[in-house]
């Protein structure tokens, strides 16, 4: 099939009202936006409400435009860290669209060739964390392409069901950090579960997952974002009538801004979520200088 690639202009919102035509009027077409970072889409934000989300309910026209977002904490600052994933979950529902942030090539793969193969059609929005182009622990057999299927969840295999004690739910790059250190600390009683798609949100499954944990005594949701962004407050609405109805939660604190501007405060930021989330011991002179915010830096106040 052809293969064709283009560089568009920075007109977010007439480039993406393009794309959503282009799809709507060749349906058997893969037709694909990627933003240079995550937050470009707000120049488009008016597409997005109107027709990406929206169209299905209002007119009862499918398109199956894929949108691809770079987001993750990466100390880039606050206008190329966040996709803003809260706006997306906000205005999911009846099904509308797809909500996707994967943690491997293949699960990525799987999810490009769903949205084609489907004989129907909904928005896929992807958020694509940058690090992970080169992470060498991102990468997947051969076979997970050719036989394998796009996965909602991904349980824990480094650890046995048995000895877990707490259960940390994550979606996107934030899980490698994870991962990293529970294996550099070499953890044997917490487990990471991944959430590879957050709408359709795959609630059978999390509470599959967790039941397996029988010992386990928490189950914890991670992100990297601020408490009031990010997937948490579409969880905390959707799981409050779920057996995750006293989830935890590791995040930023609130936040008016999706980043910081300081890359040392990040890297600060980011060690605290990793030691809270294990629950490490975190001193009051670190836990201070995690939740620090810019007026202070400042001396605003």
């Amino acid at each position: 099939a052809p293969f064709d690639i283009y560089n568009s202009h920075l007109s977010e919102y007439g480039v993406l009202g393009f794309e959503y035509g282009y799809a709507m009027a060749n349906p058997k077409a893969l037709t694909i936006w990627e933003a240079q970072f995550g937050d470009f889409f707000n120049g488009a934000q008016i597409v997005i409400d109107q027709y990406i989300a929206s169209a299905e309910t209002k007119w009862q026209r499918e398109n199956g435009l894929v949108m691809l977002l770079p987001h993750g904490y990466e100390g880039q600052g606050p206008e190329h860290s966040s996709a803003r994933i809260e706006r997306f979950m906000e205005l999911c529902a009846d099904y509308n669209m797809q909500v996707a942030n994967c943690t491997t090539p293949a699960n990525f793969f799987h999810a490009l060739r769903r949205q084609f193969k489907r004989d129907f059609r909904k928005p896929l929005v992807v958020f694509t964390p940058k690090s992970l182009l080169r992470h060498p622990q991102c990468v997947s057999p051969l076979v997970d392409f050719t036989e394998g299927k796009f996965q909602e969840i991904i349980d824990d295999t480094n650890v046995k069901s048995a000895a877990v004690k707490r259960v940390l739910f994550c979606s996107g790059k934030i899980y490698y950090e994870l991962l990293e250190k529970q294996q550099k600390d070499q953890i044997k009683d917490v487990a990471i579960v991944r959430l590879e798609q957050l709408y359709p949100l795959p609630v059978e499954q999390m509470e599959a997952v967790y039941k397996k944990y029988k010992n386990a005594k928490d189950a914890v949701w991670v992100q990297e974002e601020p408490e009031n962004m990010g997937a948490w407050p579409y969880l905390l609405r959707k799981l409050r009538k779920t057996i995750f109805g006293d989830i935890e939660l590791v995040s930023r604190k609130e936040s008016s801004s999706t980043a910081t501007g300081f890359a040392k405060q990040h890297a600060d930021q980011q060690a605290y979520i990793l030691a809270k989330a294990f629950e490490m011991a975190v001193t009051a002179q670190e836990k201070n200088i995690a939740n620090k915010s810019v007026s202070k830096v400042f001396n605003v106040d």
